[in-house]
């Protein structure tokens, strides 16, 4: 027995993941799900924001059409100017936009900054509107997001940010407090690269080590070994080039050689350098900015309780 009517068209939304009814946030989702018109779209969902038609979803929706529409610059403006228009819930959704369309502007500073605010709304324990897990989408599929996780994932952005400033030490800082959180084999990958950057190789070696030997989370996924394989590569030829000796207790199943030593190789931290100093202004301003923004932490969550101890090390 065919469908009815009704039941078809019931169908024809679930299929094709469109809201029904004839509204223009409706007509919008239609014409960029369905018609594949993002400009339509486009157009449409600018009309749902001023008659007020699921504002929320509209902007946020609209954004994301534009920056796949190499329409980035727009997107920020307006986030920007029809924000105050969204629900308090939504904000943290419309931050999480503004983020990948500062990524795609180039706008480091500005990403910097909203990536500070959002770890502070962590620590004050306002993110996630107060739960302690929510609920998000990929591909498709719902899955369950912890504030530790959340936490780690920002401070992997804000480390990648700094090392497109070429900021290593502040890099590798975000990096490290990410990895106490919660470790993946991405944001590890990339502490090596800070280290390498900084000239501490056998550091480097040695978090490739762990990706390496399977003692990080994602570690078996070829695409990583992959990754870390050629990281150690690289810190090889640039320890040849530079005349430079590999330690050899070190365990990592790769290219054995051994290296003239340079004497400022392995400088640790603690010893005095340009990078030290650097480390410890960022310190200086983290700890500015955190007595400007309030005079007292009566709502942290217990995930900042636990790396408090390490709070001198954070560089943001």
């Amino acid at each position: 027995m065919s469908p009815k009517k009704g039941e078809r068209k019931d169908l024809f939304h679930v299929i094709h993941k469109v809201p029904s009814g004839d509204s223009p946030y409706v007509r919008a989702k239609h014409a960029q799900l369905v018609d594949k018109d993002p400009e339509a779209a486009i157009v449409l969902f600018w009309k749902a924001i001023n008659a007020g038609d699921r504002v929320d979803s509209a902007l946020k929706d609209m954004a994301v059409v534009m920056k796949q529409q190499d329409r980035s610059a727009e997107a920020i403006e307006a986030i920007k100017s029809f924000r105050d228009r969204c629900s308090k819930q939504a904000q943290e959704s419309l931050d999480n936009v503004l983020i990948d369309l500062y990524k795609k502007c180039g706008m480091l500073e500005e990403q910097i900054e909203l990536l500070k605010r959002k770890l502070w709304l962590i620590y004050q324990g306002e993110v996630f509107n107060g739960k302690a897990t929510k609920t998000a989408r990929s591909h498709g599929k719902k899955f369950q997001v912890s504030v530790k996780q959340e936490t780690s994932r920002i401070l992997g952005n804000l480390g990648w940010a700094y090392m497109q400033q070429s900021n290593y030490v502040a890099a590798e800082a975000v990096y490290r407090k990410a990895q106490m959180i919660d470790s993946d084999v991405n944001k590890a990958c990339n502490l090596s690269l800070c280290l390498a950057k900084q000239g501490r190789y056998g550091d480097a070696r040695s978090v490739l080590e762990d990706v390496l030997h399977g003692r990080i989370a994602g570690s078996d996924d070829p695409k990583s070994q992959a990754r870390a394989l050629e990281l150690v590569s690289e810190i090889e030829s640039v320890q040849l080039l530079d005349g430079m000796e590999y330690s050899p207790e070190s365990s990592l199943p790769h290219h054995h050689h051994h290296y003239p030593r340079h004497e400022n190789a392995q400088k640790r931290p603690g010893v005095s350098s340009d990078a030290d100093e650097l480390g410890e202004v960022i310190v200086q301003r983290l700890d500015l900015l955190m007595n400007e923004w309030t005079p007292f932490r009566s709502k942290r969550l217990p995930i900042f309780e636990e790396i408090s101890p390490f709070r001198d090390q954070m560089a943001c």
